[in-house]
C-alpha cells in the first residue's frame, strides 16, 4: 500500500472521524487516500490553514479526543503555526501532518535558503511549541512515527505533535509486514505518585486542620476527565471553590463555586482566595493572569498544595514552601475523596465567603455588553457549546454568561489568539453534533472571517454574535491608561475600521441582521437550523471591569472599592 493509505487506515482504526485541512500540492496524495476512506473519515476543507488548525483545536477542546489537521509545505505549514501554538499552550491533543518537498529536492546539507519550491523547515519552527516533531525520510518509518505521535499527543500533559512527510515518501509503496506499527500503549500510570503515603498524608492533614480552605481548579481537570471526581469531592467536602477562566464551565452550579480568579476575574473569588489559609490548586498552572505579577502575594497567608501532571509547572513555584504533587487530577481527586472519610469544610468559613459575596454584589455593576451577554445566555439551550474570541468579548462572556450544567465554553487561553472563535465553532459543532454559539468582536472576526464561507456553504448551525465597538477595545483601554490616550491603530480615527458584517455574512448566504446592544435578541437568531449572524452595535467606549492594575494584589481591582469596605473584608 502507499504510505498515505496506511496513514488513512491508522486514523480510521484509532477512531478518528473528522480531519481538518487545506489543499496543496504536497498533500495531494494524502487527500486522495483520505478520499478513499470517505465513508469513515470526513475531510473538512477550510478556507485558510489557520482556520483549519483552529477548527481542529475547537474539536479537540470540546471532545478531549485527538484531532487531526493537514496542510501543504511552505506557506501552508507556516499558516498552521498559530493553531499549533494554541494547542501547545492549552494542552490540546493534535496531530499535524504537513506535506514537504520530495527528498531529492530537499536543501538538507546545503548552505542555501531553499532548493524545492515552497520548501520550508517547518520542523525547526514548530519544535519549540510541540511535544514532538518528526521529519520522515524513510517510508518504512511512517507506522512507528504515527504510533508514537498518537501516544505522545494523547497521554500525560496532552499537546500537538507534527509529522512532516515529503511527497515522494507519501506515495511510496510499503509492506505492512515489513514495518508493523507498535500497539499504542496506555499512558504511564501516575497512581504511585498520588498514592505516595507522605504526599497523601500531607494533603489529608492539611485539610483537616485548615479553617479556611479553598480549591482552585483549572482546565487540567477537564483534560484529565476528572469533572465528575471534582464534583464528588467538592459536594462531599463543601469546600469553597474558584476556577481559572478556562475552567468556568466545569462546575457552574456547585453551590460554593465563587467564580473565576485573576486579573479580570470575579472580585468575590479574588477576595476569598486572599482570605484563605489553605489553597488546593488542581490542574491549573497559576500563570501571571491568575496570581498576579508578585507571585508571593497570591494567597500570602495560605499554605499551598499544588497538583499537576506537568513537573515543569510544579517547578515554577508560587510560594517557596508549597507542597507539589505530580499526579493525574482524576486519580488524585478520587483518592482524596476516599481518604477524607466524610470530612467537611468548617461552616464558619462558608459563612464568611457568603458575607464577602454579599458585600461585593453592589460593586459588580453590569456594563451594557455584560447585560447583553447575560440576556443572550438565557436564550441558549444547554446543549449548545459557546466559543469566544480574545479581547473584551471574551471577558464579558466569562463574567456574565450564565452557563447551564453541562454547557461548554471554549477559549483560546494561554496563547490568546484573536480569530479563534469562528473556526473553533466549526470544530465544536463536529465534536458535539449540536448548534454552536460563536461570540466574537469586530477585531477578532476579521482575523478568520473567510470561514464564513465554510459555514455558509455547509449550512452549519452556527450562530454568530459580533460585538462591534468599532475599536480594538482592550488595546484602546491600555493606550488610555498607560499612554495618555494616544490611540494608535485601535480606533476609527487612527486607522482601524471594522467591516459591514451583515453584508459580508449575506454574501456568504448566511442570514444576518443588526441590533443595538440595548436591544433584545431577535427570535430568528437562535431559531432554525441554518447559520445566522447578529451584528451588535456598541456606540460608547467599552471597558472590561473589574481589572487589575499591574503589580497590585488580585483582590484590589479597578475601579477601587470603598476603602472602608476593603479594610473590613480583609479583616474578616
Amino acid at each position: 500500500m502507499r504510505c498515505v493509505d496506511y496513514i488513512a487506515r491508522f486514523f480510521e482504526q484509532h477512531g478518528v472521524v473528522h480531519i481538518f485541512g487545506y489543499p496543496g500540492g504536497m498533500v495531494t496524495h494524502l487527500m486522495d487516500a483520505l478520499h478513499d476512506h470517505a465513508e469513515t473519515l470526513m475531510m473538512h476543507i477550510a478556507l485558510n490553514e489557520q482556520g483549519a488548525g483552529f477548527a481542529a483545536c475547537g474539536y479537540a477542546q470540546y471532545s478531549g479526543e485527538c484531532a487531526v489537521v493537514f496542510a501543504t509545505s511552505g506557506p501552508g505549514a507556516v499558516n498552521l503555526l498559530s493553531a499549533i501554538c494554541n494547542a501547545y499552550c492549552d494542552s490540546l491533543p493534535l496531530i499535524i501532518i504537513t506535506g514537504q518537498v520530495n527528498t531529492f529536492e530537499s536543501k538538507e546539507g546545503l548552505a542555501v535558503r531553499q532548493r524545492g519550491f515552497q520548501e520550508t523547515d517547518i520542523i525547526s519552527m514548530a519544535r519549540p511549541v510541540t511535544k514532538a516533531a518528526y521529519y520522515v525520510k524513510d517510508p518504512h518509518e511512517v507506522p512507528r512515527v504515527l504510533s508514537d505521535s498518537y501516544l505522545i499527543a494523547t497521554t500525560g500533559r496532552m499537546g500537538p505533535v507534527l509529522i512532516d512527510i515529503p511527497m515522494d515518501v507519501q506515495k511510496a509503496e510499503i509492506s505492512e509486514e515489513m514495518c508493523p506499527a507498535r500497539e499504542v500503549e496506555s499512558a504511564p500510570s501516575l497512581q504511585n505518585e498520588v498514592m505516595n503515603p507522605r504526599s497523601a498524608q500531607v494533603v489529608k492533614e492539611s485539610l483537616r486542620i485548615a479553617k479556611r480552605p479553598v480549591v482552585v481548579f483549572g482546565a487540567g481537570v477537564r483534560q484529565s476527565q476528572a469533572a465528575k471526581e471534582l464534583e464528588t469531592f467538592l459536594r462531599s467536602t463543601r469546600i469553597p471553590a474558584v476556577s481559572s477562566m478556562l475552567a468556568i464551565d466545569i462546575l457552574p452550579d456547585y453551590e460554593n463555586y465563587l467564580g473565576f480568579l485573576g486579573a479580570y476575574g470575579d472580585r468575590v473569588a479574588n477576595f476569598v482566595v486572599a482570605k484563605a489559609d489553605l489553597i488546593l490548586l488542581v490542574g491549573s498552572r497559576a500563570d501571571i493572569r491568575q496570581v498576579g505579577k508578585m507571585r508571593e502575594q497570591f494567597a500570602s497567608g495560605a499554605r499551598m498544595l499544588r497538583v499537576d501532571i506537568d513537573l515543569g509547572e510544579l517547578e515554577y513555584r508560587v510560594h517557596e514552601d508549597e507542597v507539589s504533587i505530580r499526579a493525574d487530577a482524576r486519580i488524585f481527586l478520587a483518592y482524596m475523596d476516599e481518604l477524607l472519610e466524610g470530612w467537611q469544610c468548617p461552616r464558619e468559613w462558608i459563612e464568611i465567603c457568603r458575607s464577602i459575596e454579599g458585600s461585593l454584589r453592589a460593586w459588580s455593576p453590569k456594563s451594557m455588553p455584560n447585560a447583553f451577554i447575560e440576556r443572550l445566555s438565557k436564550l441558549v439551550p444547554a446543549d449548545w457549546a459557546i466559543t469566544t474570541d480574545v479581547g473584551q468579548n471574551q471577558v464579558w462572556c466569562a463574567q456574565s454568561f450564565e452557563l447551564k450544567a453541562g454547557q461548554r465554553m471554549l477559549f483560546s487561553g494561554g496563547f490568546g489568539a484573536m480569530g479563534y472563535s469562528l473556526p473553533a465553532a466549526i470544530g465544536a459543532h463536529y465534536a458535539s453534533g449540536e448548534s454552536v454559539l460563536c461570540i466574537t468582536g469586530d477585531g477578532g472576526m476579521q482575523m478568520n472571517i473567510q470561514e464564513l464561507g465554510y459555514i455558509g456553504f455547509h449550512e452549519l448551525p452556527i450562530h454568530i454574535v459580533v460585538l462591534d465597538n468599532k475599536a480594538l477595545g482592550m488595546i484602546r483601554h491600555f493606550q488610555e491608561m498607560y499612554f495618555e490616550e494616544r490611540y494608535v491603530g485601535t480606533t476609527s480615527a487612527t486607522g482601524y475600521s471594522p467591516a459591514n458584517f451583515e453584508a459580508i455574512a449575506s454574501a456568504y448566504g448566511i442570514k444576518a441582521g443588526s441590533i443595538d446592544v440595548a436591544d433584545e435578541v431577535p427570535a430568528w437568531f437562535v431559531s432554525g437550523q441554518g447559520p445566522t449572524l447578529l451584528h451588535v452595535s456598541i456606540d460608547d467606549p467599552t471597558y472590561v471591569l473589574p481589572k487589575l492594575e499591574y503589580g497590585k494584589p488580585n483582590q484590589d481591582q479597578e475601579p477601587l472599592i470603598d476603602r472602608t469596605l476593603y479594610d473590613y473584608l480583609m479583616s474578616l
